[in-house]
């Protein structure tokens, strides 16, 4: 009985399942004995040598990647070996052997595309996976900010919905029907009905802050909302004001459930483009003293601090620059929590005037 070698491959995610499933039970055990040795030894090193860890680690990875190479490539050749086929069985084989190779290639996203001849369609999904990863791993890079790279998350989606959708141009190439080489941005604007934005689209984009807002064109709520989010984590990370963390989930709540209330009321009542904060002209005083706050803060940080305090070490033996950053932050974080106190006890509260009629004597 012939091995499947999709089956072959799908089992190869555990190292060594699709080598033996094919017969090849000595190096399926070889890849298996080997990944356990490679994870008990990156425990053991991990707890003594932290950079050895590395090491074990990225051979771990190429050892598994092999495996999955070794599967796909003999499963392929025990596939074509099969010479005893009839007509019509050898029309299946080919089937088989189409999906197959379509599978194996769009667990890069696109490129089972490509198997296909959708290249429009397989270059848009390439050139999204592979442009996301680089721009956030660039900016985290350039910024010396770890949380941009939170942003990864985003390349999951776009690879499921590539893989899935490889699957279903397949099937409806097997089935005979005729394949259209459009973008994915196409696909959704066929969808639409009288130019209207999508309501799907826009949940999906509300995943990010703001996002689904722009997309159904509330421009200065999306822009708020976005520049919020993105403000908050720089802010907070900056000033490691560690424990006003709890602000960025309550903005992506916000954000997402009103993301989803205005795609809900989208199409069956007009939506009204109300910022989160009016009147921002009003507020500009305020936005002028924070930005002047955190040019004093980069300023003191980055040149004051690093040109006096050498001398004032010198001078009275005082560190002047590890109190700062020991003491400063708490400080900081002291100061609001007090003066925000202050502003609830002591604020003024606005006086309901009722009017009452005069009575006629």
């Amino acid at each position: 009985m012939m091995k499947n070698p999709i089956i072959a491959f799908l089992l190869a995610f555990f190292p060594g399942g699709g080598l033996m499933y094919l017969g090849k039970v000595l190096r399926g055990l070889g890849y298996m004995f080997g990944e356990i040795f490679l994870i008990v030894l990156t425990f053991v090193i991990g707890v003594t040598v932290g950079d050895a860890a590395f090491i074990v680690v990225f051979a771990g990875v190429f050892l598994y990647i092999v495996n999955l190479v070794d599967t796909a490539i003999t499963g392929t050749k025990l596939f074509k070996n099969k010479q005893e086929l009839s007509a019509e069985s050898s029309e299946a084989s080919d089937h088989e052997l189409e999906r197959f190779r379509t599978i194996l290639l769009s667990f890069i996203p696109g490129v089972g595309h490509f198997q296909l001849g959708l290249m429009n369609r397989g270059i848009t999904l390439l050139a999204a996976f592979l442009g996301l990863g680089v721009m956030v791993t660039f900016v985290a890079v350039l910024t010396h900010q770890g949380e941009f790279l939170m942003f990864w998350a985003i390349l999951p989606v776009i690879w499921v919905y590539g893989f899935f959708d490889a699957i279903q141009q397949l099937n409806r190439k097997q089935r005979g029907e005729e394949l259209v080489d459009r973008t994915i941005l196409e696909d959704f604007e066929m969808r639409r009905e009288g130019g209207k934005k999508s309501k799907s689209i826009a949940t999906f984009l509300s995943i990010f802050p703001g996002a689904g807002h722009l997309y159904l064109g509330l421009q200065r709520r999306g822009i708020q909302l976005m520049a919020a989010f993105l403000f908050s984590i720089y802010i907070l990370d900056v000033l490691r004001l560690g424990i006003f963390l709890f602000l960025i989930p309550i903005i992506w709540f916000y954000s997402f459930f009103d993301g989803l209330q205005k795609a809900s009321k989208y199409g069956n009542e007009p939506l009204e483009d109300t910022p989160i904060i009016s009147n921002l002209i009003n507020h500009q005083k305020w936005l002028g003293i924070g930005l002047v706050l955190l040019g004093l803060y980069y300023l003191t940080t980055n040149i004051l601090l690093p040109a006096v305090s050498p001398m004032i070490y010198d001078m009275i033996n005082i560190d002047i620059r590890y109190w700062f950053d020991r003491y400063f932050q708490t400080a900081i974080v002291c100061i609001l929590l007090i003066g925000g106190g202050l502003k609830l006890l002591f604020g003024k509260k606005e006086k309901k005037i009722v009017e009452q009629p005069n009575e006629e004597v």
